[in-house]
């Protein structure tokens, strides 16, 4: 699991290789993300958006921008946390995610980025 915290506001993301719905034989490699999200702040935020830069072993570069996450934009009050799971597909069996969430503090309606930290996709039998 990987961890950054950005204007109080802490992101940690854990990944799972999905062999059941992977197919290598065809360049396809399914990944799930776990995505835990803290705010360490005094006032709610509310989650706009998320921008992803996805990278391929094979250099590759992908970029997908959307509003919230999972169709949700959801408010995060201080103290509490926000989970969601989603997934990526990868040409490679190794790869990796970053990116950053737009937020809004729902006090003032001030925008700021939350990074999203960069998260390793590697298929298990590679760590060998």
């Amino acid at each position: 699991m990987v961890t950054t915290i950005t204007d109080g506001v802490k992101v940690s993301v854990e990944t799972i290789y999905q062999p059941e719905y992977s197919n290598p034989a065809n360049d396809h490699f399914m990944f799930a993300y776990k995505v835990k999200i803290e705010n360490m702040g005094t006032y709610a935020v509310r989650l706009l958006g998320r921008h992803w830069y996805i990278f391929d072993s094979n250099g590759a570069k992908r970029e997908v921008e959307g509003e919230g996450v999972v169709g949700q934009q959801p408010v995060i009050e201080p103290g509490q946390v926000h989970e969601y799971v989603s997934g990526c597909n990868l040409k490679t069996d190794m790869g990796s995610m970053k990116g950053e969430y737009q937020m809004s503090r729902l006090m003032d309606d001030q925008l700021f980025n939350v990074q999203i930290p960069e998260f390793y996709l590697i298929a298990p039998y590679r760590m060998n």
